[in-house]
């Protein structure tokens, strides 16, 4: 049986940008580009009315931004990822919306192949996109966060030795079985380690848990 296509919804108020990645998407056999959005306000709509696999969400929008609408999005606990659309690879906006709940980000001038990969990536819950770069965006706004209320001691506390040693290694960019290879076990145990620490911590996904290892102090920016 063939699969199902991962269904993406493309929110840029830029008509050049939604018809450009609208192309470029629908040209992979293994995505559909299922509807647009002009801005935040719409995009919440159409996630709440087409269910789709991934959401490329521009940041600076009108009537309601990137960021409002990932939370929102988030909130209702839509199973839609939000992946980020930015020009710029350090923009501060870019942090905020994956505190907000964004699942990464990706530059919007990247490639097709890039483009579809990313889609790819995020639909199959590997959050961390471009390591090398999120690590980097991450790392770098980490700083913003410190005038943030950081994580409870007390859930970092509910973290067994092996978990905390886990979600440190996801903060630092690595995959599934990245970990599972520096950690000489098998990739189903790291996957089952994952699924523990988001339940423990509250948190959505990968993306989330980078994020809280930076905040609670885990991992030092560098």
């Amino acid at each position: 049986m063939t699969a199902q296509p991962i269904r993406v919804l493309i929110v840029d108020d830029q008509i050049m940008v939604r018809e450009g990645f609208s192309v470029l998407l629908n040209a992979m056999p293994d995505i559909e580009v299922v509807g647009e959005a002009v801005n935040g306000r719409e995009a919440v709509a159409k996630v709440a009315e087409l269910a789709p696999d991934v959401v490329l969400m521009d940041i600076r929008m009108p009537e309601l931004n990137g960021i409002e609408a990932t939370r929102e999005i988030v909130a209702a606990g839509d199973r839609s990822k939000v992946l980020v659309l930015t020009t710029f690879d350090l923009d501060e906006y870019v942090y905020q919306a994956l505190r907000a709940g964004a699942s990464g980000f990706l530059l919007k001038d990247a490639s097709a192949r890039q483009l579809a990969d990313g889609v790819r990536v995020v639909a199959a819950g590997e959050a961390l996109l471009a390591p090398t770069v999120t690590r980097r965006l991450i790392t770098e706004f980490s700083k913003l966060g410190a005038t943030a209320k950081a994580p409870a001691l007390s859930q970092v506390g509910d973290l067994t030795e092996r978990e905390t040693e886990v979600l440190v290694l996801i903060a630092q960019g690595l995959s599934n079985a990245e970990i599972a290879s520096h950690l000489v076990v098998a990739e189903s145990t790291i996957k089952t380690h994952v699924s523990r620490i988001l339940v423990k911590l509250g948190l959505r996904d990968r993306t989330q848990a980078a994020v809280f290892a930076y905040e609670a102090r885990l991992v030092t920016p560098g």
